[in-house]
């Protein structure tokens, strides 16, 4: 009788050591310090589930990246939650809008170059082949009557690639000339699409939405991705009138886990990430020392001569948002 009065005893502590083993341990994982960030990019931002991957591999943090919209609209979205951060680091702010995130106080420190592009006219060589009809040269012909209802461009109040054409014209047309060439757009038939995504792949012609428009804003390096079965490319870019557009990475003021989203920025400058950025995202790795595809040295050069470099865009982006709107609605 004493030895099976023994046992049960010695069971229910058994049982008793176990149970408390298990509250130590959840205890244990409660407090551990988490290794999942969020990151939100714009719409046209990739970074490979395999460059993910290797981010674990090598520091055990997982990474959940969020889309929200182009870079304007995911601009407007940090400033609009920043008092509830809807990520840890935020991937795609470029010069257009970086201003924007240092006077709301997004950022945790300062926000670090990623990659950069030319955003310049890009039109499909087949269109205006079949049509018999000249190229255009700079982007003071879009307002010809032979370029009527043939170009498509970006909202600047959305798109980043829109507001970076809009600084062009300013720099190009100067403070009292730039309305009037929008205007002259607007009586030219332009069609104005919310963002590069749609106007790039629905209304470009030369890309594989085979839309009604061969004329679009894009990149100097967009004609690299449109290369056909015999090696040409379908597109080529106007490097007359481009704005050069760096991108940025950051850590959002908000996070609480700042340590770890850190590591993901320095980790897109690591030499894959880097890499990868032209196949990816048709950007130029802002690490200049990186290898590019070798289609880009034919089909997608930067150009020698961007405008708006010397522009304040943060301090006059209100003043032509309100002008360009005005004209357009």
């Amino acid at each position: 009788m004493t030895n099976s009065i023994s046992r049960k005893f010695s069971r229910a502590a058994a049982l008793m050591a176990t149970i408390a083993i298990g509250a130590i341990s959840l205890t244990g994982c409660a407090s551990k310090p988490t290794h999942e960030i969020t990151v939100v990019v714009h719409d046209s931002v990739v970074v490979s589930k395999s460059l993910l991957n290797d981010f674990y591999k090598q520091t055990g943090i997982t990474v959940d990246l969020i889309k929200a919209g182009d870079v304007g609209t995911m601009t407007n979205k940090l400033v609009l939650t920043k008092d509830s951060p809807i990520a840890d680091a935020v991937y795609g702010i470029d010069n257009t809008f970086a201003g924007v995130a240092y006077a709301n106080k997004l950022i945790d420190g300062s926000l670090t170059a990623i990659d950069f592009g030319d955003v310049c006219l890009n039109y499909d060589k087949t269109w205006f082949s079949t049509h018999e009809q000249k190229v255009p040269t700079s982007i003071d012909d879009l307002t010809k009557p032979e370029f009527s209802g043939l170009t498509v461009l970006e909202n600047p109040n959305d798109s980043s690639t829109g507001l970076a054409f809009l600084a062009a014209t300013v720099a190009r047309f100067g403070a009292n000339g730039w309305q009037s060439y929008w205007n002259a757009l607007k009586n030219n038939n332009v069609k104005i699409d919310s963002g590069w995504e749609d106007a790039y792949y629905t209304d470009f012609s030369g890309s594989s939405g085979k839309g009604a428009y061969p004329i679009v804003l894009s990149y100097s390096s967009s004609p690299a991705d449109e290369v056909r079965a015999d090696g040409q490319s379908q597109t080529a870019a106007v490097l007359s009138g481009c704005y050069r557009q760096t991108e940025y990475a950051g850590v959002l003021a908000g996070s609480s886990h700042r340590a770890d989203a850190a590591k993901f920025v320095q980790f897109l400058l690591s030499d894959e990430v880097q890499q990868a950025i032209p196949e990816a995202m048709y950007m130029y790795p802002i690490v200049t020392s990186t290898k590019l595809p070798e289609r880009w040295a034919q089909f997608a050069p930067a150009a020698k001569l961007p405008l708006g470099g010397n522009l304040d865009v943060n301090a006059n982006r209100a003043t032509w948002l309100k002008a360009w709107t005005a004209i357009f609605g």
